[in-house]
């Protein structure tokens, strides 16, 4: 089978039907499913997991449906908080870290709750782990639900790097997947650079992703 590339900036899907749903990110998806049901004193959730693991897909999906703004960057100016929630209530915070300036966010906080909204936070761990500070906006967002997304299984990292190649316009068989998924480091970020790796490698070489080439790219992977 032919495979085709295209020399096109990379635009994953981000939609619903296009997040694929294991047990891994089943009681994740449950809550974004469950929008707009949520309990208005919970003021939000914490969508925590690894990198690459889908948690700014799921952003994306909860961002369409409730309209909220999407900040994937710390904000330093206080002042900057009613123009970045313009006349929404909600917000999506990507990225976030404990290198965000925590005044501007507690403004931001007490805004959208004055306006009866909700905040999407995305972190790798619990913002309650982060040492947040000031103490005020820390308590507040330790209330906010946590929901993981645990580490893959091997459908779910299938499906992951059949994704991205699909992303890419590169059609792979089923087979060299599975060659990869039973061998490789089990980690959506591991997925992802290995799909990268391919992808350079079939371009450099001008031929189609088989498991040789798979095979080959794993070594090489692994003396690293």
């Amino acid at each position: 089978m032919s495979q085709f590339t295209f020399n096109l900036e990379n635009k994953p899907a981000l939609g619903r039907n296009d997040f694929i749903v294991s047990e891994s990110n089943l009681d994740a998806i449950r809550w974004i499913d469950n929008w707009p049901n949520w309990a208005h004193n919970s003021g939000g959730l914490n969508v925590v997991g690894p990198k690459s693991s889908g948690k700014t897909h799921l952003g994306s999906v909860w961002c369409s449906l409730s309209k909220a703004e999407w900040v994937n960057a710390p904000i330093t100016d206080g002042m900057r908080v009613p123009d970045i929630l313009k006349n929404g209530q909600h917000i999506v915070l990507d990225n976030f870290n404990h290198t965000w300036p925590g005044v501007p966010l507690l403004h931001l906080y007490n805004l959208v709750r004055e306006r009866k909204g909700f905040i999407l936070i995305i972190s790798n761990i619990p913002v309650a782990q982060l040492g947040i500070t000031p103490d005020d906006l820390a308590s507040r967002l330790s209330t906010i639900p946590v929901v993981a997304i645990k580490a893959p299984d091997d459908f779910l990292l299938k499906e992951v790097m059949l994704k991205q190649f699909k992303d890419r316009q590169i059609a792979v068989e089923n087979e060299v997947v599975d060659y990869l998924v039973v061998r490789m480091e089990r980690s959506f970020e591991e997925a992802l650079r290995l799909v990268n790796l391919l992808d350079k490698e079939a371009l450099a070489e001008k031929n189609r992703i088989t498991i040789p080439l798979a095979s080959r790219v794993l070594q090489k992977s692994k003396r690293r």
